[in-house]
């Protein structure tokens, strides 16, 4: 019995000003964890916003945040069957959550008030 050759899909990843990274090609067990690492691994140096792990990335196609645990082959139903053809996924950089509750903390601190009318 002849080994099936594995099934690949072409991803590029696009970025919030509009470059790409990519086109790369996965095996359709890939996960969305993996694909993340290597956008971090791969990430422009020359970008002002840029994510430093892989958890700060969110990376949504047809409209739907994809889960670290799913698989290619799982999030590729709304593509139907173009396996030959390069799909682009967003890529949304989203601070780390102690990054966003440190900004948090310095946003909340009390703040002096100052009245400056007078009394007649």
């Amino acid at each position: 019995m002849p080994e099936e050759e594995e099934e690949l899909v072409e991803l590029k990843f696009r970025l919030y000003d509009g470059s790409d990274i990519g086109p790369f090609r996965y095996s359709l067990a890939s996960t969305v964890a993996m694909l993340k690492e290597r956008i971090v691994a791969d990430w422009p140096k020359d970008k002002k916003i840029a994510p430093k792990a892989a958890n700060d990335v969110k990376l949504i196609n047809a409209g739907k945040i994809l889960e670290n645990n799913k698989t290619v082959g799982q999030c590729r139903v709304p593509f139907g069957n173009l396996p030959k053809e390069v799909i682009t996924m967003h890529v949304v950089v989203q601070p780390s959550l102690a990054k966003a509750k440190a900004e948090k903390k310095v946003d909340e601190a009390p703040r002096k008030k100052f009245c400056s009318c007078s009394i007649l």
